[in-house]
């Protein structure tokens, strides 16, 4: 006799950053580009609007393309459930928001002709954030140094020597900001 299996809602968190992006991803392509121009892009734009300040968060939902949510949409299900596992919605909240707003705004300040969007910041957050899971206090595991060497060592390289539409330090700063969270909260559980 077989059982029934059912599908179960194993990560909210993640699922609803998805869905958001995808929404964004829809709107972008309805108004030809002007949703993202408008919400969903951190750019350099006056400091007496009030959307400046909210592109600073809402930049990780917006994506160029159905190619861009995709190679994001990805990483983050497939590293989203196992980190929100581990940390919780809370904390996954957390992080998502501390590297949007760090991210807009260094974008903000040093690259005023260069504006970003898309959740790759997040996901190099969760990528290094998920090598902590096996991290014991007065221990490094290796896999967090050779995942910070691989993901970050690769964004240094590409951010010094290859042109290309990617911000690489949008990349590093997740990547910086899992590792400091990851770190954090795993030290004051072990």
């Amino acid at each position: 006799m077989l059982k029934k299996t059912k599908v179960k809602l194993n990560s909210p968190f993640i699922l609803t950053f998805v869905g958001l992006c995808f929404i964004s991803l829809v709107l972008n392509w309805i108004t030809a580009g002007k949703s993202n121009e408008l919400m969903f892009m951190a750019y350099r734009s006056s400091l007496l609007s009030p959307l400046t300040y909210l592109r600073f968060v809402t930049h990780i939902f917006g994506h160029a393309d159905f190619s861009h949510f995709f190679a994001n949409t990805t990483y983050l299900l497939l590293i989203g459930p196992i980190a929100e596992k581990q940390y919780g919605a809370k904390k996954l909240l957390v992080i998502f928001l501390t590297t949007a707003v760090l991210s807009g705004v260094i974008n903000f300040i040093f690259f005023p002709n260069t504006a970003i969007l898309g959740a790759s910041g997040v996901v190099f957050a969760l990528i290094i954030l998920s090598s902590f899971t096996q991290f014991k206090k007065g221990e490094i595991p290796i896999t967090v140094i050779l995942v910070a060497i691989v993901f970050l060592g690769q964004q240094i390289y590409e951010g010094i020597f290859v042109s290309d539409n990617i911000s690489q330090l949008t990349h590093i700063i997740g990547g910086i900001i899992g590792g400091i969270f990851g770190y954090y909260w795993n030290r004051e559980n072990k």
